[in-house]
């Protein structure tokens, strides 16, 4: 398991005057990139934590559960807060308060695709408004004294592919880096990324540009930096059960032994994080994903997936993985 970079190393590259030591990160995933998995991501070598995105409402108005969303510890910094709406003015104040957590850069989400987003203009639904676009990165660059930086999409569908358009617009108002997402809102997360449409974007800005979807194992992140010439690559569901992909390590490397470590690993951060019976629950849609491709009896991983007591559950991943404890 990697450490985090030596800050005597040399950086990648800058966001502003923040120097990033890596060149793959953890994508922001609601539901998964939570500060357990975020710790986790960075001991492997994930240069950046995105947090989960966060509702400007939520900050503005209060929600219970905002505190989980925000919460960090200062291994997983550099710290990125990523935050989305559709009100520019909502945004600017949602930033400044955010700003009072201390992290180490403002996100605005401009990619997520989901209906309950994308239907109130906020998420990809901006990529069809620049002009809104252009206010939001004025108004917080001049605002914050940290970097803001965006994760978009190549544009509503195929009719309305405006992505150098956005990119252009978010660095001449203040942005300081890109993460493009390889697809448009009517895409999703079907239909193979357009690489070529994030190295455009990469030949048109002077600020770092992140590249992301298609990386299924840890191969494609040299496949798509070659092909791009990124600063970075982003990686999101390949990276779900499979930390060790920040490591350049595919699946089939990694052994019994070091699944079942980080396995416990990530369990014991998760019942610290929450509490012993919601980590438990919470950590079993990350069990299913640890175990891809492994040869386990249906009915002992039944047993894992409904286990309520976190030593059962242990006890039964380690005869899962034949793991002598």
């Amino acid at each position: 398991m990697s450490n985090q970079q030596n800050p005597t190393d040399t950086p990648a590259f800058y966001i502003q005057n923040l120097p990033i030591f890596g060149d793959t990160i953890l994508a922001p995933m609601d539901g998964f990139s939570d500060s357990p998995y975020r710790r986790l991501a960075r001991r492997f070598g994930s240069a950046l934590s995105y947090t989960e995105f966060i509702n400007a409402r939520d900050v503005l108005n209060g929600h219970p559960h905002l505190h989980q969303r925000i919460s960090y510890s200062k291994e997983e910094r550099p710290l990125v807060l990523q935050i989305f709406d559709n009100n520019p003015a909502d945004l600017l104040k949602a930033a400044i308060r955010l700003r009072q957590c201390d992290p180490d850069v403002i996100d605005i989400n401009l990619g997520c695709s989901a209906k309950s987003v994308v239907g109130r203009g906020a998420g990809a639904g901006l990529l069809c408004q620049p002009e809104k676009v252009a206010q939001i990165f004025r108004s917080l660059s001049q605002a914050l004294d940290i970097p803001v930086t965006a994760k978009i999409r190549l544009g509503w569908d195929e009719h309305h592919r405006n992505h150098l358009e956005i990119a252009r617009i978010i660095e001449d108002n203040g942005g300081k880096m890109v993460a493009v997402h390889g697809r448009t809102r009517a895409q999703d997360y079907h239909h193979r990324a357009d690489w070529d449409a994030i190295a455009e974007v990469k030949q048109a800005l002077s600020i770092p540009v992140i590249g992301n979807g298609d990386i299924h194992t840890a191969a494609d992140i040299n496949r798509l930096l070659k092909h791009t010439a990124c600063d970075a690559v982003m990686i999101g569901r390949a990276a779900i059960g499979h930390p060790w992909i920040f490591e350049r390590m595919e699946r089939s490397q990694v052994t019994p032994l070091m699944l079942f470590e980080t396995m416990r690993l990530h369990l014991d951060a998760m019942l610290q994080f929450y509490d012993e019976k919601s980590g438990l629950i919470l950590f079993r849609k990350h069990v299913h994903n640890y175990l891809k491709g492994r040869d386990i009896p249906s009915a002992l991983k039944h047993r894992l997936l409904t286990s309520n007591e976190p030593q059962d559950f242990i006890e039964l991943l380690a005869r899962a993985l034949e793991i002598p404890v």
